[in-house]
């Protein structure tokens, strides 16, 4: 802060006795600080709330509110106003009192004017740097804000290209498989109505919807021969089939905002009684996404046409997923799942039929 702005800083000079406080009236303003009077506690802060000084220089003992009383005042009201505390010999103890409720310093009578006019500008050049450090601070603290914001605009940006780029990978694999178009958006939102019901937080059904979305991704390392194939396939097969949880686990793990998604990439052929794959987990050592997934994409997969059987009606699928509650299913799931009306599942089907037309 320059001298300039030090000095014309304004003082407020609080003393019962007139003479002092025209001695330093004088004194102060002649070595470059305006400076006001007041005769009491009380006047000063009237003074002060209309009109607000750098500096406040007050006696100790006065009639009625002390200085102390003002000390306080003041810097509970106005914290980075400097406070000079006048003092006589025998109050020194109560001077250094007031150092610790916030005073720059005192001064012990009688006042040698010297000694005023050094204590004033070392009082004022305190506070302005009390004021510029929490002024540098404060844009700090906003600059810090302002780059997070920034830096979070950027991940989400990064966030959604991944999302973007996943949704057409996605997208391109259920156009793969010619008869199941659209399974993993419906897979997905099945997922997510189950989580509703289920009573699922907000934060986690996100990871439970991309984790039921993505389920199939690691498809993308079977040969369209197995892919495809309408009649049962052979034990070898069947061991490259299984291989898909892996490789999608494989493909995913290294987009850290997918977390828990790729467990349930991993899992979702994992069955409650533990005989699924590929870790044979059980009940609930699977992710509960997983749980609540497998249910969804076994209610999916039976009521549409797959290239080895034609579509169930939704009630007979019902009744299957019912007789596979606690071998396959988490009867929990299951149990919520039964809750829900075909219609709800109906209402999926038309807005993702809406959103995907069928080419």
């Amino acid at each position: 802060m320059s001298r300039m702005r030090q000095e014309n800083e304004k003082i407020l000079i609080v003393d019962d006795e007139p003479n002092i406080r025209t001695i330093l009236s004088r004194h102060l303003t002649k070595v470059g600080h305006p400076c006001t009077i007041a005769e009491n506690a009380q006047r000063a802060m009237d003074l002060l709330e209309t009109d607000p000084h750098g500096l406040v220089i007050t006696d100790i003992r006065m009639p009625g509110r002390d200085g102390v009383w003002l000390l306080q005042a003041v810097k509970a009201r106005w914290p980075d106003t400097a406070v000079l505390m006048i003092t006589a010999l025998d109050d020194s103890q109560i001077a250094i009192n007031c150092l610790k409720l916030g005073a720059y310093d005192y001064l012990i009578k009688p006042l040698h004017l010297e000694e005023v006019t050094l204590a004033t500008q070392s009082a004022l050049e305190k506070r302005h740097l009390v004021i510029e450090n929490k002024s540098y601070q404060e844009e700090l603290e906003t600059k810090v804000i302002e780059r997070t914001a920034k830096l979070q605009d950027a991940l989400d940006a990064l966030e959604l290209n991944y999302d973007n780029t996943l949704e057409a990978l996605v997208a391109a694999l259920d156009a793969r498989e010619h008869e199941t178009g659209n399974h993993s958006k419906r897979v997905a939102q099945y997922t997510v109505l189950l989580s509703d019901s289920l009573g699922i937080p907000d934060t986690d059904r996100q990871e439970i919807y991309r984790g039921a979305f993505l389920h199939d991704i690691g498809k993308i390392g079977v040969s369209d021969i197995i892919l495809l194939k309408p009649g049962k396939l052979t034990a070898e097969e069947w061991d490259e089939m299984r291989r898909h949880p892996s490789i999608g686990y494989d493909i995913l793990k290294q987009i850290g905002f997918l977390g828990a998604a790729v467990k349930m990439v991993f899992s979702h052929h994992e069955r409650f009684d533990g005989q699924g794959y590929p870790k044979g987990l059980r009940g609930e050592e699977i992710p509960l996404g997983a749980r609540i997934f497998s249910v969804a994409d076994a209610f999916d997969t039976m009521t549409t046409d797959r290239p080895y059987r034609k579509a169930l009606t939704a009630q007979a699928a019902r009744d299957e997923i019912l007789r596979c509650s606690g071998s396959q299913f988490d009867p929990r799931v299951v149990e919520t799942f039964l809750k829900i009306t075909e219609k709800d599942w109906q209402e999926v089907q038309k807005k993702i039929a809406n959103r995907h037309p069928q080419r």
